[in-house]
C-alpha cells in the first residue's frame, strides 16, 4: 500500500551520495621533515575498540607518499571560521609551494606521533596507521587514534567533546 505522504524518489548520482560528510584536513609529515596538510573528503571512525578511524587518500596526492612513508597523520576538524585556509589547503599543492608558509598556518608537535598539528583547528587526532586497502580511486588507511586534543571550551566534565560548541565546517 503507497504512503499518499511519502515524497517521490528517482535515481540519483552515485558518487556524492553520503553527505553531507566531516571536512577534515590531514597534516602529515614526511621522513625528511617536510610538513604539509591536505584536505581529505573521506573520513571515518571505524572501530569503537579499539578507537580506530580511516581516511582515504589519492595515490596522485603529494600528501599520499608523506601519509603511507611515515605511518602516521593528524587528522584536523575545521571551524566554519577557518574556510579559506581549508580551502586553500585543498586546493593547492605542495609540490607548488610550501601552503603552510603561504596561509601562516600555526602548527604544533603531536605528542605521540611525527607529524604537525593545525594548532587552530578545534580538534586534533593523532594517528598512527595499522594497514591500509585500495578501494579504487583511493587507499584507505585504518589507524588507532592515539591522542585526542580539543579546545578546552569544547571539553565537558566527563572529557567528552561537546561538539554543539563547535561549528564545524
Amino acid at each position: 500500500m503507497e504512503n499518499i505522504n511519502t515524497p517521490a524518489k528517482q535515481e540519483a548520482a552515485v558518487k556524492p551520495c553520503l553527505q553531507p560528510r566531516p571536512n577534515v584536513l590531514v597534516s602529515c609529515r614526511s621522513p625528511e621533515g617536510e610538513d604539509n596538510a591536505l584536505a581529505v573528503a573521506y573520513c571515518c571512525n571505524c572501530s569503537f575498540d579499539p578507537p580506530m578511524l580511516m581516511v582515504g587518500i589519492t595515490p596522485t596526492r603529494y600528501s599520499y607518499k608523506m601519509v603511507k612513508d611515515s605511518g602516521c597523520f593528524v587528522v584536523n576538524l575545521v571551524e566554519k571560521s577557518y574556510k579559506e585556509i581549508f580551502d586553500y589547503l585543498g586546493s593547492h599543492s605542495r609540490r607548488d609551494e610550501d601552503k603552510l608558509a603561504k596561509m601562516n598556518v600555526a602548527v604544533t608537535e603531536a605528542e605521540t606521533i611525527d607529524a604537525p598539528i593545525l594548532a587552530d583547528c578545534p580538534v586534533n587526532i593523532e594517528c598512527k596507521i595499522v594497514g591500509s586497502i585500495m578501494t579504487g580511486s583511493h587507499e584507505m588507511f585504518a589507524a588507532t587514534i592515539e591522542r585526542v586534543h580539543a579546545n578546552s571550551a569544547l571539553i565537558d566534565k566527563d572529557g567528552n567533546i561537546d561538539f554543539s560548541k563547535v561549528e564545524l565546517l
